[in-house]
Protein backbone atom coordinates (compact mmCIF):
# COMPACT_ATOMS: atom_id res chain seq x y z
CA UNK A 1 0.00 0.00 0.00
CA UNK A 2 1.48 3.03 -0.94
CA UNK A 3 0.89 5.97 1.23
CA UNK A 4 2.95 8.83 -0.54
CA UNK A 5 1.62 11.43 -3.53
CA UNK A 6 2.29 10.88 -6.90
CA UNK A 7 3.67 13.60 -9.00
CA UNK A 8 0.71 14.03 -10.36
CA UNK A 9 -1.20 14.46 -7.00
CA UNK A 10 1.07 16.92 -6.16
CA UNK A 11 0.54 18.57 -9.49
CA UNK A 12 -3.07 18.61 -8.63
CA UNK A 13 -2.17 20.05 -5.23
CA UNK A 14 -0.42 23.31 -6.80
CA UNK A 15 -2.93 23.72 -9.18
CA UNK A 16 -5.24 23.97 -6.36
CA UNK A 17 -3.60 26.76 -4.09
CA UNK A 18 -3.05 28.97 -7.57
CA UNK A 19 -7.13 28.80 -7.76
CA UNK A 20 -7.51 29.51 -4.00
CA UNK A 21 -4.89 32.44 -4.56
CA UNK A 22 -6.58 33.42 -7.17
CA UNK A 23 -10.31 33.03 -6.55
CA UNK A 24 -11.01 33.43 -2.77
CA UNK A 25 -12.50 36.85 -2.34
CA UNK A 26 -10.52 38.35 0.51
CA UNK A 27 -12.97 39.75 2.86
CA UNK A 28 -14.58 36.11 2.89
CA UNK A 29 -10.55 34.72 3.46
CA UNK A 30 -10.25 37.35 6.16
CA UNK A 31 -13.71 36.38 7.56
CA UNK A 32 -12.85 33.13 8.13
CA UNK A 33 -9.29 34.12 9.64
CA UNK A 34 -10.24 35.64 12.00
CA UNK A 35 -12.89 33.30 13.01
CA UNK A 36 -15.80 35.70 12.25
CA UNK A 37 -19.65 34.21 11.63
CA UNK A 38 -19.93 34.16 7.95
CA UNK A 39 -23.50 35.68 6.20
CA UNK A 40 -25.56 33.34 4.08
CA UNK A 41 -24.70 35.38 0.63
CA UNK A 42 -20.79 34.63 1.56
CA UNK A 43 -21.13 30.69 1.60
CA UNK A 44 -23.48 31.28 -1.50
CA UNK A 45 -20.79 33.34 -3.40
CA UNK A 46 -17.99 31.09 -2.69
CA UNK A 47 -19.82 28.09 -3.65
CA UNK A 48 -20.69 29.66 -6.71
CA UNK A 49 -16.94 30.49 -7.65
CA UNK A 50 -16.50 26.53 -7.23
CA UNK A 51 -19.19 25.85 -9.35
CA UNK A 52 -17.75 27.83 -12.32
CA UNK A 53 -14.64 26.55 -12.05
CA UNK A 54 -16.22 22.69 -11.74
CA UNK A 55 -15.27 22.17 -8.40
CA UNK A 56 -18.06 22.38 -6.14
CA UNK A 57 -18.91 19.06 -5.95
CA UNK A 58 -15.98 17.45 -5.42
CA UNK A 59 -17.33 13.80 -4.62
CA UNK A 60 -19.46 13.67 -7.46
CA UNK A 61 -18.82 11.70 -10.77
CA UNK A 62 -18.57 13.61 -13.95
CA UNK A 63 -21.68 12.13 -15.47
CA UNK A 64 -23.90 14.05 -12.61
CA UNK A 65 -21.41 17.08 -13.60
CA UNK A 66 -18.83 16.41 -11.19
CA UNK A 67 -15.05 16.83 -11.39
CA UNK A 68 -14.74 12.93 -11.27
CA UNK A 69 -12.09 13.42 -8.77
CA UNK A 70 -10.21 10.18 -6.87
CA UNK A 71 -9.81 10.68 -2.52
CA UNK A 72 -6.68 11.33 -2.89
CA UNK A 73 -7.33 14.57 -5.00
CA UNK A 74 -10.67 15.15 -2.45
CA UNK A 75 -8.42 15.05 0.63
CA UNK A 76 -5.95 17.66 -0.93
CA UNK A 77 -8.71 19.64 -2.09
CA UNK A 78 -10.23 20.02 1.25
CA UNK A 79 -6.70 20.39 3.05
CA UNK A 80 -5.69 22.91 0.87
CA UNK A 81 -9.01 24.81 1.38
CA UNK A 82 -8.38 25.10 5.09
CA UNK A 83 -5.00 25.92 4.67
CA UNK A 84 -6.05 28.88 2.56
CA UNK A 85 -9.07 30.17 5.23
CA UNK A 86 -11.61 29.18 2.08
CA UNK A 87 -15.28 28.33 3.74
CA UNK A 88 -16.59 24.91 4.21
CA UNK A 89 -18.70 24.10 1.66
CA UNK A 90 -22.52 23.89 3.42
CA UNK A 91 -22.74 19.99 3.17
CA UNK A 92 -26.43 19.36 3.25
CA UNK A 93 -27.33 19.62 -0.24
CA UNK A 94 -23.45 18.62 -2.13
CA UNK A 95 -22.04 16.29 0.00
CA UNK A 96 -24.97 14.66 1.89
CA UNK A 97 -28.16 14.34 0.37
CA UNK A 98 -27.15 14.57 -3.50
CA UNK A 99 -25.28 11.38 -3.10
CA UNK A 100 -28.58 9.12 -1.62
CA UNK A 101 -30.41 10.70 -4.56
CA UNK A 102 -27.54 9.47 -7.17
CA UNK A 103 -28.09 6.20 -5.14
CA UNK A 104 -31.46 5.57 -4.73
CA UNK A 105 -33.73 8.45 -6.09
CA UNK A 106 -35.62 8.06 -9.17
CA UNK A 107 -34.32 9.02 -12.69
CA UNK A 108 -36.96 12.13 -12.30
CA UNK A 109 -35.69 13.16 -8.92
CA UNK A 110 -31.99 13.05 -9.92
CA UNK A 111 -32.54 15.39 -13.37
CA UNK A 112 -34.35 17.98 -11.35
CA UNK A 113 -32.50 18.12 -7.90
CA UNK A 114 -28.63 17.39 -8.71
CA UNK A 115 -28.61 20.42 -11.14
CA UNK A 116 -30.08 22.59 -8.78
CA UNK A 117 -27.41 21.88 -6.02
CA UNK A 118 -24.75 22.01 -8.28
CA UNK A 119 -25.89 25.67 -9.14
CA UNK A 120 -26.53 26.39 -5.57
CA UNK A 121 -30.48 26.91 -6.04
CA UNK A 122 -31.25 24.90 -3.27
CA UNK A 123 -30.05 24.96 0.00
CA UNK A 124 -30.55 22.12 1.98
CA UNK A 125 -31.01 21.08 5.68
CA UNK A 126 -31.11 18.04 7.93
CA UNK A 127 -34.07 16.67 9.48
CA UNK A 128 -33.13 13.77 11.20
CA UNK A 129 -32.47 14.27 15.34
CA UNK A 130 -35.76 14.69 17.15
CA UNK A 131 -35.66 15.76 21.03
CA UNK A 132 -36.49 12.04 21.78
CA UNK A 133 -34.17 10.67 18.93
CA UNK A 134 -31.07 11.65 18.67
CA UNK A 135 -28.14 8.95 19.11
CA UNK A 136 -30.95 6.21 18.91
CA UNK A 137 -31.72 7.93 15.56
CA UNK A 138 -34.35 4.80 15.15
CA UNK A 139 -36.64 6.21 18.02
CA UNK A 140 -38.03 9.23 15.70
CA UNK A 141 -41.67 9.45 16.08
CA UNK A 142 -42.42 12.24 13.20
CA UNK A 143 -45.24 10.35 11.56
CA UNK A 144 -46.12 10.21 7.60
CA UNK A 145 -49.09 9.07 6.77
CA UNK A 146 -50.48 8.47 3.05
CA UNK A 147 -53.20 10.33 1.71
CA UNK A 148 -53.74 9.84 -1.86
CA UNK A 149 -50.69 11.21 -3.78
CA UNK A 150 -49.31 12.78 -0.73
CA UNK A 151 -47.62 12.38 3.17
CA UNK A 152 -49.41 13.77 5.74
CA UNK A 153 -46.01 15.00 7.91
CA UNK A 154 -46.43 15.91 11.77
CA UNK A 155 -43.92 16.14 14.17
CA UNK A 156 -40.94 18.51 15.18
CA UNK A 157 -36.80 18.09 14.12
CA UNK A 158 -34.31 19.58 16.34
CA UNK A 159 -30.76 20.78 15.82
CA UNK A 160 -31.12 21.59 12.29
CA UNK A 161 -28.08 23.34 10.91
CA UNK A 162 -28.44 25.98 9.21
CA UNK A 163 -32.51 25.63 8.49
CA UNK A 164 -32.86 29.51 8.65
CA UNK A 165 -31.42 29.25 4.97
CA UNK A 166 -32.85 26.27 3.90
CA UNK A 167 -35.35 26.25 0.95
CA UNK A 168 -35.38 22.14 1.33
CA UNK A 169 -35.31 19.25 3.75
CA UNK A 170 -34.49 15.67 3.64
CA UNK A 171 -36.61 14.32 6.16
CA UNK A 172 -36.45 10.85 8.57
CA UNK A 173 -40.33 9.75 8.93
CA UNK A 174 -41.94 6.83 10.29
CA UNK A 175 -44.51 5.35 7.49
CA UNK A 176 -45.09 1.89 9.47
CA UNK A 177 -45.75 2.49 13.10
CA UNK A 178 -46.00 -1.90 13.54
CA UNK A 179 -43.21 -2.23 11.94
CA UNK A 180 -39.51 -3.14 13.07
CA UNK A 181 -38.13 0.19 14.53
CA UNK A 182 -35.62 0.50 11.31
CA UNK A 183 -38.25 -1.24 9.14
CA UNK A 184 -41.03 1.71 9.50
CA UNK A 185 -39.06 4.14 8.18
CA UNK A 186 -38.65 6.23 4.69
CA UNK A 187 -36.68 8.92 3.35
CA UNK A 188 -38.68 12.05 1.66
CA UNK A 189 -37.78 15.72 0.47
CA UNK A 190 -39.66 18.57 1.80
CA UNK A 191 -39.90 21.53 0.91
CA UNK A 192 -39.50 24.51 3.37
CA UNK A 193 -42.16 26.58 2.03
CA UNK A 194 -44.95 23.76 2.55
CA UNK A 195 -47.55 25.24 4.97
CA UNK A 196 -47.27 24.09 8.42
CA UNK A 197 -44.10 23.90 8.80
CA UNK A 198 -42.55 26.36 11.87
CA UNK A 199 -38.65 27.15 12.03
CA UNK A 200 -37.70 28.03 15.44
CA UNK A 201 -33.88 29.39 16.40
CA UNK A 202 -31.60 27.60 19.32
CA UNK A 203 -29.36 29.62 20.10
CA UNK A 204 -25.92 28.10 21.08
CA UNK A 205 -23.44 28.79 23.86
CA UNK A 206 -21.31 30.61 21.47
CA UNK A 207 -23.77 33.08 20.88
CA UNK A 208 -24.38 32.12 16.97
CA UNK A 209 -27.75 31.18 15.68
CA UNK A 210 -26.67 27.97 13.88
CA UNK A 211 -29.27 25.70 14.37
CA UNK A 212 -33.15 25.04 14.52
CA UNK A 213 -35.87 23.43 16.23
CA UNK A 214 -38.59 22.52 12.77
CA UNK A 215 -41.81 21.91 13.80
CA UNK A 216 -44.13 20.10 10.87
CA UNK A 217 -47.88 20.44 11.47
CA UNK A 218 -50.34 18.75 8.68
CA UNK A 219 -47.62 19.18 6.00
CA UNK A 220 -48.55 17.83 2.73
CA UNK A 221 -45.55 15.96 0.91
CA UNK A 222 -45.94 14.75 -2.27
CA UNK A 223 -45.51 10.90 -2.86
CA UNK A 224 -43.28 11.13 -6.03
CA UNK A 225 -41.07 13.12 -2.79
CA UNK A 226 -39.89 9.59 -1.20
CA UNK A 227 -36.51 8.43 -2.47
CA UNK A 228 -36.16 4.95 -2.93
CA UNK A 229 -39.36 2.59 -1.33
CA UNK A 230 -41.37 3.28 1.57
CA UNK A 231 -39.26 1.76 4.64
CA UNK A 232 -36.49 1.85 2.72
CA UNK A 233 -35.38 5.12 4.99
CA UNK A 234 -32.86 3.90 7.27
CA UNK A 235 -30.41 2.36 4.49
CA UNK A 236 -30.78 5.78 2.88
CA UNK A 237 -30.17 7.36 6.09
CA UNK A 238 -27.12 4.66 7.03
CA UNK A 239 -25.39 5.55 3.80
CA UNK A 240 -25.79 9.15 4.15
CA UNK A 241 -24.25 9.40 8.10
CA UNK A 242 -21.03 7.11 6.31
CA UNK A 243 -20.61 10.48 4.39
CA UNK A 244 -20.82 12.81 7.14
CA UNK A 245 -19.12 10.79 9.87
CA UNK A 246 -16.10 10.92 7.78
CA UNK A 247 -16.13 15.08 6.77
CA UNK A 248 -16.69 15.58 10.55
CA UNK A 249 -12.93 14.08 11.49
CA UNK A 250 -12.20 17.25 9.40
CA UNK A 251 -8.32 17.05 9.05
CA UNK A 252 -7.30 19.70 7.24
CA UNK A 253 -9.54 22.11 9.64
CA UNK A 254 -7.49 20.18 12.45
CA UNK A 255 -4.46 20.72 10.61
CA UNK A 256 -4.94 24.49 10.08
CA UNK A 257 -6.11 24.82 13.78
CA UNK A 258 -2.34 23.17 14.69
CA UNK A 259 -0.44 25.57 12.73
CA UNK A 260 -2.02 28.70 13.62
CA UNK A 261 -1.90 27.17 17.78
CA UNK A 262 1.85 27.06 17.71
CA UNK A 263 1.86 30.09 15.94
CA UNK A 264 0.04 31.67 18.60
CA UNK A 265 1.93 29.38 20.99
CA UNK A 266 5.29 31.06 20.06
CA UNK A 267 4.24 34.78 20.46
CA UNK A 268 2.31 34.24 23.15
CA UNK A 269 4.57 35.58 26.35
CA UNK A 270 5.24 33.39 29.67
CA UNK A 271 7.38 35.00 32.09
CA UNK A 272 8.83 36.47 29.26
CA UNK A 273 9.53 33.58 27.35
CA UNK A 274 6.91 32.21 24.44
CA UNK A 275 4.46 30.01 25.64
CA UNK A 276 5.36 27.10 23.84
CA UNK A 277 8.54 26.71 25.70
CA UNK A 278 6.34 25.88 28.90
CA UNK A 279 7.26 21.97 29.34
CA UNK A 280 3.37 21.21 30.08
CA UNK A 281 1.85 23.37 27.39
CA UNK A 282 4.59 22.29 25.06
CA UNK A 283 3.82 18.39 25.78
CA UNK A 284 0.10 18.86 25.45
CA UNK A 285 0.58 20.62 22.15
CA UNK A 286 3.31 17.84 20.92
CA UNK A 287 0.94 14.89 21.48
CA UNK A 288 -1.86 16.64 19.70
CA UNK A 289 0.42 17.26 17.30
CA UNK A 290 1.44 13.38 17.25
CA UNK A 291 -2.02 12.34 17.81
CA UNK A 292 -3.01 14.60 14.08
CA UNK A 293 0.11 12.65 12.62
CA UNK A 294 -1.32 9.25 12.90
CA UNK A 295 -5.34 10.19 12.53
CA UNK A 296 -3.77 11.23 9.14
CA UNK A 297 -1.43 8.37 8.62
CA UNK A 298 -4.92 6.22 9.49
CA UNK A 299 -6.94 8.48 6.64
CA UNK A 300 -4.72 7.77 3.94
CA UNK A 301 -5.24 4.60 4.40
CA UNK A 302 -8.70 4.56 4.22
CA UNK A 303 -8.39 6.33 0.99
CA UNK A 304 -5.73 4.35 -0.40
CA UNK A 305 -7.88 1.49 0.25
CA UNK A 306 -11.11 3.70 -1.51
CA UNK A 307 -8.74 4.46 -4.28
CA UNK A 308 -8.30 0.40 -5.06
CA UNK A 309 -12.17 0.09 -4.92
CA UNK A 310 -12.91 -0.92 -1.15
CA UNK A 311 -15.60 1.17 0.47
CA UNK A 312 -15.17 2.78 3.71
CA UNK A 313 -17.54 1.21 6.75
CA UNK A 314 -16.48 1.28 10.23
CA UNK A 315 -13.36 3.04 9.51
CA UNK A 316 -15.43 6.43 8.98
CA UNK A 317 -16.51 6.03 12.64
CA UNK A 318 -13.13 5.78 13.90
CA UNK A 319 -12.09 8.81 11.96
CA UNK A 320 -15.05 10.97 13.20
CA UNK A 321 -13.94 9.96 16.66
CA UNK A 322 -10.79 10.83 16.59
CA UNK A 323 -11.29 13.76 14.45
CA UNK A 324 -13.64 15.34 16.55
CA UNK A 325 -11.54 14.62 19.98
CA UNK A 326 -8.46 16.30 18.54
CA UNK A 327 -10.11 19.21 17.18
CA UNK A 328 -12.00 19.80 20.93
CA UNK A 329 -8.32 19.59 22.16
CA UNK A 330 -6.84 21.94 19.72
CA UNK A 331 -9.49 24.54 20.62
CA UNK A 332 -8.88 24.40 24.18
CA UNK A 333 -5.36 24.57 23.69
CA UNK A 334 -5.92 27.83 21.73
CA UNK A 335 -8.48 29.58 23.89
CA UNK A 336 -5.62 28.67 27.34
CA UNK A 337 -2.99 29.84 24.54
CA UNK A 338 -4.52 33.34 24.23
CA UNK A 339 -5.26 33.29 28.22
CA UNK A 340 -6.81 36.87 29.69
CA UNK A 341 -8.35 38.04 26.00
CA UNK A 342 -10.57 35.12 25.80
CA UNK A 343 -11.89 34.70 29.35
CA UNK A 344 -14.52 37.75 27.75
CA UNK A 345 -16.82 36.82 24.66
CA UNK A 346 -18.38 39.43 22.53
CA UNK A 347 -20.62 38.06 20.05
CA UNK A 348 -20.22 41.60 17.56
CA UNK A 349 -16.59 40.93 17.43
CA UNK A 350 -17.50 37.51 15.45
CA UNK A 351 -19.92 40.17 12.92
CA UNK A 352 -19.24 42.19 10.48
CA UNK A 353 -16.49 44.46 8.68
CA UNK A 354 -15.53 46.56 11.55
CA UNK A 355 -11.70 46.89 11.91
CA UNK A 356 -10.63 45.46 15.37
CA UNK A 357 -7.45 44.57 16.97
CA UNK A 358 -7.01 41.41 16.29
CA UNK A 359 -6.45 40.33 19.64
CA UNK A 360 -9.50 41.02 20.28
CA UNK A 361 -11.24 39.00 17.86
CA UNK A 362 -8.76 36.11 17.86
CA UNK A 363 -10.17 35.92 21.79
CA UNK A 364 -13.77 35.85 21.33
CA UNK A 365 -13.06 33.52 18.41
CA UNK A 366 -11.33 31.94 20.57
CA UNK A 367 -14.32 31.13 22.96
CA UNK A 368 -16.60 30.63 20.77
CA UNK A 369 -14.96 27.51 18.81
CA UNK A 370 -14.13 26.37 22.40
CA UNK A 371 -17.95 26.53 22.81
CA UNK A 372 -19.20 25.34 19.68
CA UNK A 373 -16.76 22.59 18.97
CA UNK A 374 -18.21 21.01 22.22
CA UNK A 375 -21.17 19.57 20.10
CA UNK A 376 -18.43 17.60 17.65
CA UNK A 377 -18.37 14.68 19.73
CA UNK A 378 -22.39 14.19 19.70
CA UNK A 379 -23.90 15.28 16.59
CA UNK A 380 -23.29 13.05 13.50
CA UNK A 381 -23.57 9.79 15.98
CA UNK A 382 -22.30 10.79 19.65
CA UNK A 383 -18.81 9.06 19.87
CA UNK A 384 -20.30 6.49 22.31
CA UNK A 385 -22.38 4.89 19.83
CA UNK A 386 -19.60 4.95 17.52
CA UNK A 387 -17.14 3.44 19.40
CA UNK A 388 -19.50 0.33 19.82
CA UNK A 389 -20.11 0.05 16.43
CA UNK A 390 -16.17 0.10 15.89
CA UNK A 391 -15.81 -2.31 18.86
CA UNK A 392 -18.70 -4.60 17.18
CA UNK A 393 -17.83 -4.36 13.64
CA UNK A 394 -13.59 -4.24 13.39
CA UNK A 395 -12.89 -6.15 16.33
CA UNK A 396 -15.55 -8.07 16.72
CA UNK A 397 -16.48 -7.46 20.35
Amino acid sequence: MNLTFSPEEQAFREEVRRFLADALPSDIRERVRLGRHLRADDHIRWQNILSEQGWLAANWPVEHGGPGWGPVQRHIFDEECAAAHAPTVVPFGVNMVAPVIMKFGSMEQQQHYLPRILNNQDWWCQGYSEPGAGSDLAGLSTRAVLDGDHYIVNGQKTWTTLGQHANMMFCLVRTDPHAKKQAGISFLLIDMQTPGITVRPIITLDGAHEVNEVFLDNVRVPVENRVGEEGQGWTCAKFLLTHERTGIAGLGHAKQALRHLKSLASRMQHRSKPLLSLPSFRQRVLKAELELMALEVTNLRVIAAARDGGVPGAESSLLKVRGSELRQEISELTRRALGPAALPFFPEFLHGDASLDDEYVQGAAASAQYFNRRKLSIYGGANEIQKSIVAKTILGM
